[in-house]
């Protein structure tokens, strides 16, 4: 696994658009800690009522750019970004770096994934 700070360094190597990203067995890790990091689900409304890894907080992708100062608490730890397969949570984490975020990494895979490998999920 690696460290957050490599994650950053490797995205930062790669170019603008590219965004630090973990694996689901990462995450997994990741929310055991306590206190467990925020998990940032952009999926919309109903996608996230139906099933969202446990404890995640919603906000969907159209919606983040307006409400980024309910954030602001976690600017500078790790936000760990999920959707359902990692496409819109690559764009949300571009749009939280951008913003200035400092550790904000793309969840690959998303929700698709976390299920997939017999996670439980949330309703």
């Amino acid at each position: 696994m690696k460290t957050l700070l490599a994650l950053l360094f490797q995205a930062a190597l790669a170019g603008p658009t590219a965004v630090p990203e973990v694996d689901i067995a990462t995450l997994v890790t990741a929310i055991a800690k306590d206190p467990a990091p925020l998990v940032l689900d952009v999926r919309t409304t109903g996608e996230f009522t139906a099933g969202h890894v446990p404890g995640a907080r919603n906000i969907p992708l159209g919606d983040l750019p307006a409400q980024l100062a309910k954030l602001e608490t976690s600017k500078a730890g790790p936000i760990y970004v999920i959707c359902e397969s990692g496409r819109r949570s690559a764009k949300a984490t571009r749009l939280l770096l951008d913003a200035g975020f400092m550790a904000p990494v793309n969840v690959a895979g998303g929700t698709g994934a976390w299920r997939t490998a017999g996670h439980p999920v949330e309703k």
